[in-house]
C-alpha cells in the first residue's frame, strides 16, 4: 500500500488546527473544481484534495491516519501492528492492492460517512471565497457615518460605513464575496477601517485626544479656555496648579458609539512660554523667581 500525504495534499502542517484545515481544503477545492476549473488535472486534483479533506476534517479519522506514521508520498508501507486492533475490525487485511482511502473503508471509518472512493466531496457544499478591503475614512465621516464605493472581483459595491467606525474595525458585508459552489454559500466581505490622521485629534477606539497649550499664568491660576470638538467649541475649566501632561476630561465629546452615547475626549496639557519674552515679560518671570520658594528640583538634592 502506498503512502498518500494528506497534510502536504492540503498545504498545512500535522499541528494545523480544525478550522485552518477547512480553510485550506475550501481554497483549494475552488480552485480544482471540475464543474470551474481550468486547470488540466483538475477532477485528479479536486479528488485528491477532497480525499484529503475527508481524512483530517474528522477526529476518529485523523487520528486513525496519524497513527500509521508519517512516510514518503507514494511509499510502500503497513500499518503498525496495533492498528487493526484500535481502529479497524481487529483483521489484518491483504493490503497488497489496497489503496489508503480503500483502507479506511475497510475499516469502518469512511463507510459510516456513506462516502465511496472517486466521489469525494463531490457534493459537499463549498463556501465562497472571503475578501478583505481597507476603506480609509476621516475622523469627521467616522463621527457622522460614510458611504464609500469599491471594486472586489469585478463587482462594484457601495456601503455603508456606522458612525462611530474606529480605527481597525473591520465591517462584515454578508454574502458579498465570492459566490459558493455545490449550494454552499456566498463568502463575505470585510472591510478593515483605516481613519486618516487628523491635524487636531488622535483616536483612541471611541475616545479623543487634543493637544491644548496653556500659558504659564493659566496653569498657576487656573482659567477658562476654548477648545475645538467635532461638532464644536466647548469652554473647559483649567485648575490651578495644572502641570504639562495633565489630562481633562470631557465626557461624551469623542466618537459616537454604536449602542448609543460616545467616547471622551481627553485635553491634554501643554504649558508653553513666550517664545520671545519682551523686557516687561522677563522683569516679571524674574520678579516670579525671586518671591516664589518652589523649587521643581527639590527630588535631586540630597
Amino acid at each position: 500500500m502506498k503512502y498518500k500525504d494528506y497534510y502536504k495534499i492540503l498545504g498545512v502542517e500535522r499541528t494545523t488546527g480544525e478550522d485552518e484545515i477547512k480553510k485550506a481544503y475550501r481554497k483549494l477545492a475552488r480552485k480544482y473544481h471540475p464543474d470551474v476549473s481550468k486547470e488540466a488535472n483538475a477532477k485528479e486534483k479536486f479528488q485528491e484534495v477532497s480525499e484529503a479533506y475527508e481524512t483530517l476534517r474528522d477526529k476518529e479519522k485523523r487520528a486513525a491516519y496519524d497513527s500509521l506514521g508519517s512516510h514518503r508520498p507514494g511509499q510502500d508501507f503497513r500499518p503498525p501492528p496495533d492498528w487493526f486492533d484500535r481502529f479497524g475490525s481487529g483483521r489484518q487485511e491483504d493490503l497488497r492492492d489496497t489503496d489508503l482511502s480503500d483502507l479506511f473503508e475497510q475499516m469502518g471509518i469512511f463507510g459510516r460517512a456513506g462516502t465511496r472512493r472517486g466521489g469525494f466531496g463531490r457534493n459537499v457544499p463549498i463556501a465562497g471565497e472571503n475578501y478583505e478591503a481597507p476603506v480609509r475614512i476621516t475622523l469627521e465621516e467616522a463621527a457622522r457615518g460614510t458611504e464609500r464605493e469599491f471594486q472586489i472581483d469585478g463587482k462594484t459595491l457601495r456601503a455603508r460605513i456606522p458612525k462611530g467606525a474606529i480605527d481597525g474595525q473591520r465591517l462584515r458585508l454578508r454574502g458579498k464575496g465570492g459566490p459558493g459552489m455545490n449550494g454552499g454559500p456566498a463568502g463575505d466581505i470585510y472591510l478593515q477601517i483605516v481613519l486618516e490622521p487628523h491635524p487636531l485629534f488622535k483616536a483612541r477606539g471611541h475616545d479623543l485626544e487634543i493637544e491644548v497649550p496653556i500659558t504659564p499664568w493659566e496653569a498657576a491660576l487656573g482659567a477658562q479656555v476654548d477648545i475645538p470638538t467635532l461638532e464644536s467649541r466647548v469652554t473647559m475649566k483649567v485648575p490651578a496648579g495644572s502641570q504639562t501632561g495633565q489630562k481633562l476630561r470631557l465626557a461624551g465629546k469623542g466618537l459616537p458609539k454604536p449602542g448609543g452615547g460616545a467616547g471622551d475626549l481627553y485635553a491634554v496639557l501643554t504649558i508653553m512660554v513666550p517664545p520671545s519674552p519682551t523686557e516687561q515679560e522677563k522683569k516679571l518671570y524674574e520678579g516670579l523667581r525671586d518671591a516664589s520658594r518652589f523649587d521643581p528640583r527639590v527630588r535631586f538634592k540630597s
